[in-house]
């Protein structure tokens, strides 16, 4: 679907100091329990009514005792109310044990809050294979209450290797009523289209149909989330999920409002910050790559291929060396698996034109090296003369630094 920017800056207002508990009902927390030695490790998001709730999962076939049990809630009644999740321990590759923790962390929450079982959401993020140290969960909900709550603990409490918070907030004006979408993520190793190693949290005080939430969701993830890399690694624990409380009072929005894709653009616009915010972070990452590709003869294809070419190590570790390699760009384009005409394609670093009609063009290296020097945001556009489709993905440059990050995760 795309957003268009224009309408966006039109009708869509960014709010700057906006974040997850902007919309109407919704608090959080975050405090450290234990799990990593000093920094915040256990965070918590609620609604003080429960919400129609939404999430996407990650693809891969090993996935953690918290999504069961998350997917084992919204399908009870498909709202959520609060959300506990961990940082330092993924509690993924752990057996019944692991899913018993999971359990665990669900119903001290729920007892804690007032909420139903059913009505919680359970995530971690950490280490993979080892056993959740259960009573240290347990005794940092048992802190819930005693220390004064804070977005931005929040934030922190859901970070690995990340070395920012990632935050978005939008309002925009739905059925005469201010409408507000947040959210939070975390995100920076193990990031691939399909989800990786990244979580996000949205909320909205908007009043969805429920159905509707998932298909919008599902439709966003697939045009933001989907279209990030860093690594090309899917993880055992991502997953987004979306809340909407109701409390901004519109007609409940379905498909057919006549402002349903008004929403959807909102609920596009936050995830795609969040989205760019992931692989602009990616683990020792000094630059965001964003590869464009237009002109294309399907969407599905125009995704393949900006995919590939943010997905090239090759091209990541040019980008990292300002290194203006069009020949790195081209072949991640002919591996990508689409057909497309080879002598009829255009790659633009910047606004420098590198390769024409199949042919490299003459260029000023110098001069796109320095835009690759002094930029930390380095675009590549891709025409292809094929269709009317496009697709945007963004990724990030591979440093010296990913390798030492990696290599000592455990240790």
């Amino acid at each position: 679907m795309g957003i268009n920017q224009k309408e966006i800056l039109q009708e869509i207002k960014i709010l700057d100091g906006g974040h997850i508990c902007t919309p109407k009902g919704f608090f959080a927390g975050g405090l450290h329990c234990g799990l990593k030695r000093k920094k915040h490790d256990l965070g918590w998001l609620y609604s003080i009514v429960p919400a129609n709730a939404a999430a996407v999962y990650t693809t891969n076939l090993i996935q953690a005792a918290p999504i069961l049990v998350t997917r084992e809630s919204i399908e009870v009644d498909k709202q959520i109310q609060g959300v506990i999740v961990n940082s330092g321990n993924a509690n993924a590759c752990t057996g019944e044990e692991g899913y018993r923790h999971a359990l665990l962390m669900r119903h001290y929450f729920a007892k804690k809050m007032n909420m139903k079982e059913e009505h919680v959401a359970v995530s971690s993020t950490g280490i993979i294979g080892e056993q959740l140290p259960i009573n240290k969960v347990l005794d940092g909900i048992n802190m819930i209450g005693k220390v004064e709550e804070s977005v931005a603990n929040f934030e922190k409490a859901i970070l690995t290797t990340d070395t920012t918070q990632k935050r978005a907030c939008v309002q925009l004006e739905i059925d005469g009523k201010m409408i507000t979408i947040g959210g939070a993520a975390k995100g920076s190793g193990m990031i691939h289209p399909n989800m990786a190693t990244m979580l996000a949290f949205i909320t909205t005080d908007a009043n969805v149909e429920q159905e509707a939430l998932q298909s919008a969701l599902k439709t966003v993830v697939d045009e933001t989330f989907n279209m990030i890399t860093v690594d090309g690694d899917t993880s055992t624990n991502d997953m987004v999920l979306l809340l909407a409380n109701g409390l901004a009072d519109n007609t409940k929005l379905t498909p057919d409002s006549p402002d349903w894709l008004h929403f959807i653009q909102g609920l596009e616009t936050v995830c795609q910050l969040l989205a760019k915010e992931i692989a602009k972070d990616g683990e020792g990452a000094t630059k965001l790559i964003e590869a464009k590709v237009i002109g294309a003869a399907g969407e599905e294809d125009a995704k393949k291929l900006a995919k590939s070419v943010i997905g090239s190590n090759l091209v990541k570790s040019a980008v990292f060396g300002t290194d203006p390699n069009w020949g790195r760009i081209v072949c991640a384009l002919g591996y990508s698996g689409v057909d497309f005409d080879t002598e009829n394609i255009s790659v633009f670093i910047g606004p420098y034109q590198l390769f024409a009609n199949g042919l490299p063009v003459l260029f000023e290296e110098s001069e796109v090296k320095t835009y690759m020097e002094e930029n930390n945001e380095i675009q590549i556009l891709v025409e292809l003369h094929e269709g009317e489709s496009s697709a945007i993905a963004w990724g990030c440059d591979l440093t010296y630094d990913y390798v030492k990050i990696n290599a000592s995760y455990r240790t």
